[in-house]
């Protein structure tokens, strides 16, 4: 019977291993590999750490980096700010009957593709777009307005695409705290925010943590959203990233951008779990 057992362990975790080693850990270990390689005088590769010295050459490059890591922290601070009153009405507020309808909702755009969803945002913000039209009709504007290829839109369009990744982590986590805890709270005479502050977030800390990091890290490596909402001006270090590779052909400089990244969302992982006094194996239960 054990026998039988381990041999269906097998069989059911083979794929998975094999997907992560094939597809994640060795193409993982051929860019290190290469972001480790430059040419010298005479054109042959031999090893070296230049392409991460050159990160400091060009400003644009390290500007970039810094400004796509604070783009990145804003928009996981405004998905929480957004997501958090939504899980709380969902699990606490709304009649139990509704809360699986309510989730259907947040769930329904993201079954299309991401860029389906960015599109959208762009028809409805383009200078001949839905709020354009609807504005100019109530005579809001004299003339239309370009909303688009602006930072602002750009954030709004990665918070987007980032809150149901928020928002399933509260909804687990806030279902499971007690409502007896905040009625005793107002009994004692707690108002909102102090509810909010010792009871609501500290009880939410592991999903709060875990949907941080999924939201930092995706918005991190988002290069769709950025490039189309946010135009040529996006400055966004994925298309960096992407010139070196397919515009330069330059694979060992691109695989060290892509390196850097990879550390700077380790280290503000890190920084986050430190924070907040979580462990990793803890908030992705």
């Amino acid at each position: 019977m054990k026998r039988k057992f381990r041999w269906g362990l097998f069989f059911f975790l083979a794929p998975v291993f094999l997907w992560l080693v094939l597809l994640i850990v060795l193409p993982q270990i051929d860019l290190l590999i290469m972001s480790f390689r430059a040419e010298d005088d005479l054109g042959d590769m031999v090893w070296s750490i230049s392409n991460y010295f050159n990160f400091f050459d060009e400003p644009i490059y390290w500007l970039t980096f810094v400004r796509t890591a604070i783009y990145s922290i804003l928009v996981t601070l405004l998905t929480f700010t957004i997501a958090l009153p939504v899980a709380f009405y969902i699990t606490k507020v709304v009649h139990p009957r509704f809360q699986g309808f309510l989730t259907l909702l947040l769930l329904l755009p993201f079954w299309v593709s991401e860029l389906v969803r960015v599109y959208g945002w762009m028809i409805l913000l383009r200078e001949s777009g839905v709020v354009n039209h609807f504005l100019l009709k109530l005579g809001v504007l004299g003339k239309p307005v370009e909303m688009l290829y602006q930072d602002s839109t750009m954030i709004l369009g990665l918070v987007y695409t980032s809150m149901l990744f928020m928002v399933v982590p509260l909804l687990a986590v806030l279902d499971s705290l007690d409502n007896s805890l905040i009625e005793a709270a107002y009994d004692l005479g707690a108002n909102m925010w102090t509810i909010l502050f010792k009871i609501i977030i500290p009880h939410a800390t592991p999903g709060i943590v875990s949907g941080s990091i999924v939201v930092f890290m995706l918005t991190l490596g988002n290069y769709l959203t950025p490039n189309l909402m946010g135009g040529k001006n996006s400055l966004w270090f994925t298309e960096q990233i992407y010139n070196q590779f397919i515009a330069s052909f330059n694979w060992n400089q691109g695989s060290a951008f892509g390196f850097l990244l990879l550390f700077l969302s380790s280290i503000v992982i890190w920084l986050g779990l430190k924070l907040s006094r979580q462990k990793l194996g803890k908030v992705v239960q």
